[in-house]
């Protein structure tokens, strides 16, 4: 196995989706799907492999690519397609000409409805293609209960039809639930038989049965209910709770595929996503209603290229090298100018479909790669994040360095500040600092913030130690006006850029600017500074809950007489409060601190309580 291949085992997402092994000369010798593609593909290089089969087309492996769906029935259909597509050398199962069912609405009077493997481009409309037969049946048994459909061999012939001089009617036969049709029938009666459908009628039962075929089922489901809930009235429950049976059916059920759909034919799909260094491109290729070719492709950056630069070049590339003849590309954005191809830019539909499947992927393309570098390349990685902490949060500098504050009190008491240190965007825990607030009483987190700013920077100018390239304070305005005012008096204000960021929404404020900065929730520079936030705010809290138990402890134990500092030591050790003391047995504190000390101390609570 090559080593992208076992760069590209670590990096796989566990997601649904399809699966390529490609040899030494790129071509590809195994197609596979699997609901979680980490898991599947991992499972080839295991050492206990007996399959001598297995074991060759691992042998023969050089690279792997994948794709990711929505679900397994979308897989098992580009799956399909793929192999029909490459033939590949390993695969056998499905090698074959196997094709998936359609419903078809024949193009023709009075149209059947009935399911097919076989698409005649004769004007007809095709749904589907479906992996499970069972939901097929269900939905044919639906649009036969509710509408008199025609889905039998029986044609109307031209010549009949044509040398009719009356109005058509279909001949409906009813039994128990379903409607039978029987033939046709011409009447230039002003009277019709409720036995005899017209034309008319009948087409407008074929527009409803579209809705259903296409998902649309809010019509539908009003008249099932109302069937349902006059059943019910009648006290024939059995009816009624196959009618709600159906119902849910109609609920649970999915239309269509968002890998296929025969109304897509011969379309590229494009989208891309970028960073401060490189562009990530995912290519999709549809062919028969099929996706036939998957492509991912990373770009460096040189300059500070837009995406519509960097994705015009690429289109244009890559449907030179894959030799594609299609007339429509989807994409994120319209380059119709630029490269002469009629471009969508869907809102809804399938084709919106399409072009979230190919972002999904090209999302997680760039994740990948992501992992990669960090594995091959720390510092490359490290560079990446710190150049984009940079642009996002408009530094002159890197924030190779940064500094976040935390206060923690309750009621005014016990108040502790921390101050967390992260280097390279990761925290350097024999850097952080514990604060005991001296100079404030009560509940004042800004006079608190503006003692622990002015102690830490005095004592940094002082030492001559290196600051911080970016201070992070964890609170809103006034939490940073105060450290704002102890930066100007240690007249650092502009030497060190500083932020806060407030809790509720994750705004970032900066000094003089009442207008906050929202990241993407998403970003890694705002992942940072979560990671700072949380990090001060749970050492901080660690902290002020240690000093909060010793000190309730100490407060009463120093007034027993007869109790030193090392057996008060030994209790706080054992004990943490008072409170806890008081519900251990005797026992218990004679085997700390001895039977003499044990009485005073008894004699002591049992007074107080």
């Amino acid at each position: 196995m090559s080593d992208n291949s076992k760069l590209m085992l670590k990096t796989i997402p566990e997601l649904p989706g399809v699966y390529q092994f490609l040899n030494k000369d790129k071509k590809i010798i195994y197609v596979g799907k699997a609901i979680n593609l980490k898991k599947r593909v991992k499972s080839y290089f295991q050492k206990n492999i007996k399959s001598r089969k297995t074991i060759n087309l691992v042998k023969n492996i050089d690279c792997i690519e994948h794709v990711v769906v929505q679900s397994e029935s979308d897989a098992l259909l580009l799956e399909n397609s793929l192999i029909k597509k490459n033939q590949p050398k390993y695969n056998i199962l499905l090698r074959d000409d196997k094709t998936y069912p359609w419903i078809c609405i024949k193009n023709e009077r009075f149209p059947r409805v009935f399911l097919t493997r076989k698409l005649i481009k004769d004007g007809s409309e095709y749904y589907g293609p479906y992996t499970n037969i069972k939901i097929i049946n269900v939905l044919l048994n639906i649009i036969r209960t509710l509408y008199p459909i025609r889905n039998g061999n029986y044609n109307f012939s031209e010549r009949q039809i044509k040398n009719s001089k009356k109005e058509l009617f279909l001949k409906v036969f009813k039994k128990n639930e379903h409607s039978i049709i029987i033939g046709f029938h011409e009447s230039g009666d002003k009277k019709v038989s409720e036995s005899l459908l017209s034309e008319n009628t009948y087409n407008q039962n074929i527009i409803l049965v579209r809705e259903i075929l296409n998902g649309k089922f809010k019509k539908v489901k009003k008249l099932l209910k109302e069937e349902m809930y006059s059943h019910s009235n009648d006290m024939n429950f059995e009816r009624a709770q196959n009618i709600k049976e159906k119902i849910e059916v109609l609920e649970n059920y999915q239309s269509r595929s968002t890998v296929v759909s025969n109304k897509l034919n011969n379309i590229d799909v494009f989208t891309i996503i970028s960073d401060s260094e490189n562009a990530y491109i995912n290519y999709l290729q549809i062919a028969y209603g099929r996706v036939i070719r998957f492509h991912n492709q990373e770009i460096k950056k040189t300059l500070d290229e837009d995406d519509i630069d960097i994705l015009s070049l690429v289109i244009f590339n890559l449907r030179d090298k894959f030799k594609s003849e299609s007339k429509t590309i989807i994409s994120q954005y319209n380059l119709s100018k630029q490269l002469n191809v009629k471009f969508i830019v869907p809102k809804a539909g399938d084709n919106k479909k399409l072009l979230e499947l190919s972002l999904k992927n090209c999302k997680i393309f760039k994740l990948e790669r992501l992992k990669q570098i960090q594995i091959l390349d720390p510092e490359r990685h490290k560079n990446r994040i710190m150049n984009q902490m940079k642009v996002d949060l408009k530094l002159k500098n890197e924030p190779n360095h940064i500094e976040c504050f935390d206060i923690s009190n309750i009621q005014g008491t016990n108040t502790v500040a921390a101050c967390v240190v992260f280097i390279d965007g990761k925290p350097m825990k024999k850097m952080y600092r514990k604060f005991i607030i001296k100079t404030v009483s009560g509940p004042n987190d800004y006079k608190s913030m503006e003692e622990v700013i002015y102690r830490r920077y005095s004592r940094m100018l002082n030492e001559k130690l290196d600051l911080p390239k970016l201070i992070v304070i964890d609170g809103g305005k006034g939490q940073l006006s105060s450290a704002v005012k102890s930066l100007k008096e240690l007249k650092l204000y502009t030497t060190i850029p500083i932020i806060g960021i407030a809790k509720r929404l994750e705004e970032l404020y900066y000094p003089n600017d009442s207008i906050p900065l929202y990241l993407n929730k998403k970003s890694e520079t705002l992942k940072v500074i979560q990671n700072l936030r949380n990090e001060a705010h749970r050492f901080s809290l660690t902290f002020h809950k240690s000093k909060r138990s010793k000190d309730s402890l100490k407060s009463e134990l120093d007034v027993i007489p007869g109790i030193g500092e090392k057996t008060k030591l030994k209790l706080l050790r054992k004990f943490k409060s008072i409170l806890q003391l008081k519900k251990v047995r005797k026992e218990e504190i004679i085997n700390e601190i001895g039977k003499s000390k044990t009485k005073k101390l008894i004699d002591f609570l049992d007074r107080e309580s």
